[in-house]
């Protein structure tokens, strides 16, 4: 919103207060004023000038040698402008003004021929372009007949006024508007404001004699207002109006154009203005659109309806868009007498719906979809009538055509003062509460030690009790709240239990060598199921960015597998990775998709290199399962992780397992399918995956420092032949069950099929590591042990021990 001080002086008395200190005041009160422009800023020796002879320039088809009378003297100025003419006022720059971009004014020869200052247009003054009328577009600005040669020109076009803009947050609608800004600025100097005085004679004739109004969608245009002006002259409009609307940046057209416009900047209410010819029915009628109705709006564009956007009709056709712009059928013209006034509510959302369909953004549908007072719509409407009669020269006619089932109730608003300190922590009087909201012009009265408030229409971000209170915190000065610590025990912050294991694992999975991977959580329906580690109804995208994006994964596999692919492409060929997040399986009670957090590793290529020995170790199924351990281990989780042969789709069927915590699948983890790798152009692959919320949530005991024993260990190795279906896994299980409190570690060391084996068995070899920290033992204590291993080994898993 751009606030011209010279316009909002008006309404309300701004003389002799600095610019920069008045927005300062309005910042601290709530309204952020951006910026401060000072129109014509660095402009000097600007004056009237008055073009006595132009004739065309002998050397030069496009110049014009000006005989140009500037109060002191009559000089010679060459002008290039299409439209100077003999017997204008202009603007002239005299030898010495500086104009915008530090362009200098001299006295100069131009093909042969003096030239001593320069004809001005406005944008040559620093005017946008966009906001010149389109008449002086092209050329220089012709000043009104009355101007008086050699007088200051600035204050003529309005270049000797400050303009502020404010950054308006969306709740404050009312600040959209000359008067809203004037309420909000008499309550910080408190100062009353000085509402327009609306009086005018009307005709006899009456408006509802010539027009007849039909609104068929109430709900949407609850009240819709038209006056009807006749014997109007459509001229360009004064320059005092083309100064204000050119200052709130609004383009001037013409004065009937231009007075709605005005009023839609000092009421904040949006006008439209028809030709009432053009109507030709002599009827207007409010209604939906028929679905793909066409209307051509005032920019020339023809526009597309669906049948829930509003119209204004004639009855047949449409004329407007309702709250969002004209029709180019019923644009008022240079030749038009009789107009039609338009004033109306428009229900916001209808508004903006349109807008948005139809790609058009104008000032109208931006105040009617913040919500306009309704209290100002007839006014505004007899507002414009007014200003046509005295600028326009119309005639009036009695009264109003009016639908009107409008809504115009103050919101009320029941607050005590003790509840207004107690949330602000401030001690402010009711007394001073009361002040306060009879500076803002909001009807207040106290019952009972409460503030009975009726909220102005004007105020639509006035709602609620906390709205007072904003009110009132910010007119008393928010830097006035006094700044105290919370009364209250402070609880220091930490890690919930769950956030300290997960970082945990990332620390470990780090110090292994694996670096950390953020992958999509959308993939394509192709990839969502793949190596789930339980399958449920797929999540999907109502609006996907592309297939390839559009549903929720059930696993962190696949694109941690596109990111290994990506980067062995680019000649990495050690890749190894890690990825913790979600996974999405099914949809919660709420109808959410149900999150579980998942933990996922990818490795492929070397696992050792080391070219200064000589040593090379290619990835294998060992280290994933050794990575897995050790996170175990260090989560206190190994004496319940166990693995458990398998055959899942996509991976290796001889070098997969499942992983099982305290008896459950809680992963997988194996080689990727040899037919998968090849399609991925990828070596060896390994992954793992497993469900994190699960082995995070796992209650573990807390970790204990265990001293360095001070007693000898005994160590005893054992060769086995059994079955070649019987896994090493199950051995150690058997060992730990019977070794009893005495047996500390168990550790696979060897593994042998071949010579000297006979066929369907293998040998393995484990080391069985005996110790009581709190004493030495005995060999008879570590041979009853023993054996009651191996008698156990013998009888579960029919194991011999290897001669």
């Amino acid at each position: 919103m751009l606030v011209s001080t010279k316009w909002l002086n008006e309404y309300v008395n701004i003389k002799g207060i600095d610019p920069a200190e008045l927005a300062e005041k309005i910042t601290r009160s709530g309204i952020e004023v951006d910026s401060i422009i000072h129109r014509g800023e660095g402009l000097s020796n600007i004056v009237v000038g008055y073009v006595k002879e132009c004739i065309k320039h002998p050397e030069a088809d496009k110049l014009n040698i000006c005989q140009v009378d500037v109060g002191e003297e009559t000089t010679q100025i060459i002008c290039g402008a299409p439209n100077v003419a003999e017997g204008q006022k202009v603007i002239v720059a005299r030898p010495g003004a500086v104009l915008p971009g530090g362009i200098k004014i001299k006295k100069a020869k131009l093909r042969g021929e003096e030239s001593n200052g320069m004809i001005c247009s406005l944008q040559e003054l620093g005017i946008e372009g966009k906001l010149v009328p389109k008449a002086y577009a092209e050329g220089i600005y012709v000043l009104p007949q009355d101007a008086v040669p050699g007088e200051d020109a600035l204050p003529l076009i309005g270049l000797d006024d400050t303009v502020l803009e404010f950054d308006l947050t969306p709740n404050r609608s009312d600040a959209l508007s000359m008067l809203g800004v004037a309420y909000e600025v008499g309550a910080i100097l408190s100062q009353g404001i000085a509402l327009p005085n609306i009086s005018f004679k009307e005709a006899d004739e009456k408006a509802g004699e010539l027009l007849k109004l039909r609104v068929e969608a109430a709900n949407d245009n609850p009240m819709y207002v038209a006056k009807v002006v006749k014997n109007v002259k459509v001229e360009e409009s004064p320059l005092w109006l083309q100064n204000y609307l050119m200052a709130a940046g609004v383009r001037p057209h013409n004065n009937v154009v231009d007075i709605t416009n005005y009023v839609l900047m000092e009421y904040g209410q949006p006008l439209h203005a028809f030709d009432y010819d053009r109507i030709g029915t002599g009827e207007i009628v409010v209604r939906h659109a028929e679905e793909g109705e066409k209307i051509t709006t005032l920019d020339d564009t023809e526009r597309t309806l669906k049948a829930h956007n509003l119209v204004i009709t004639n009855g047949k056709e449409p004329i407007a868009l309702a709250g969002v712009m004209g029709g180019a059928n019923s644009e008022v013209h240079d030749g038009t007498t009789t107009v039609v006034i338009e004033s109306a509510y428009f229900a916001p959302s209808s508004v903006r719906t349109t807008s948005k369909e139809v790609g058009l953004r104008s000032d109208a549908s931006t105040r009617f979809e913040k919500g306009v007072d309704p209290n100002r719509v007839a006014d505004a409407a007899e507002r414009a009538a007014q200003m046509m009669a005295e600028i326009a020269g119309g005639e009036v006619l009695s009264g109003s055509v009016i639908f009107d089932q409008l809504d115009k109730t103050a919101e009320r608003i029941t607050i005590s003062p003790d509840y207004i300190n107690s949330r602000l922590g401030m001690k402010i009087s009711m007394d001073e509460m009361l002040s306060i909201l009879e500076r803002l012009q909001i009807p207040t009265d106290a019952v009972n030690g409460q503030l009975v408030i009726d909220a102005p229409t004007r105020r639509q971000d006035l709602r609620i009790k906390e709205d007072i209170i904003e009110e009132i915190a910010r007119m008393h000065g928010y830097d006035e709240i006094p700044k105290t610590l919370p009364v209250s025990e402070s609880i220091p912050g930490g890690l919930t239990p769950y956030q300290a294991k997960r970082r945990i694992a990332r620390q470990f999975l780090e110090g292994a060598g694996l670096y950390q991977a953020i992958t999509y959580s959308l993939t394509s329906k192709a990839q969502s199921q793949a190596f789930a580690l339980e399958t449920a109804p797929v999540t999907e995208l109502l609006m996907p960015m592309s297939e390839e994006r559009s549903v929720l994964r059930q696993s962190l596999i696949p694109h941690l597998l596109e990111a290994v692919t990506y980067n062995v492409a680019r000649r990495i060929d050690s890749v190894a990775l890690y990825e913790t997040g979600s996974v999405f399986l099914g949809t919660e009670e709420d109808g959410l998709p149900k999150e579980v957090e998942h933990l996922s590793v990818v490795i492929t290529g070397k696992w050792v290199d080391q070219p200064w020995q000589g040593e090379t170790k290619k990835v294998d199924f060992f280290v994933v399962k050794g990575i897995v351990e050790g996170l175990m281990d260090r989560l206190g989780l190994a004496h319940l992780v166990a693995f458990e042969q398998a055959v899942i789709d996509g991976m290796h069927p001889g070098r997969t397992a499942s992983i099982l915590l305290d008896g459950e699948r809680v992963g997988l983890i194996g080689q990727i399918h040899p037919t998968e790798q090849k399609k991925r152009d990828l070596k060896e692959t390994y992954v793992m995956e497993m469900n994190l919320s699960k082995v995070l949530s796992v209650e573990t005991e807390e970790l204990l420092y265990q001293p360095v024993p001070r007693f000898p260990a005994i160590s005893r190795d054992i060769a086995l032949v059994v079955a070649s279906e019987t896994s090493a896994g199950t051995l150690a299980q058997i060992i730990r069950q019977a070794g009893g409190k005495l047996l500390k570690d168990v550790k696979l060391f060897d593994l042998y099929e071949g010579d000297n084996v006979e066929d369907g068995k293998k040998s393995i070899a484990f080391s069985l590591t005996y110790f009581d920290p709190e004493r030495t033992l005995t060999d008879e204590e570590v041979v009853k042990a023993h054996e009651k291993v191996l008698s156990a080994l013998t009888n579960e898993a029919g194991a011999q021990l290897r001669g």
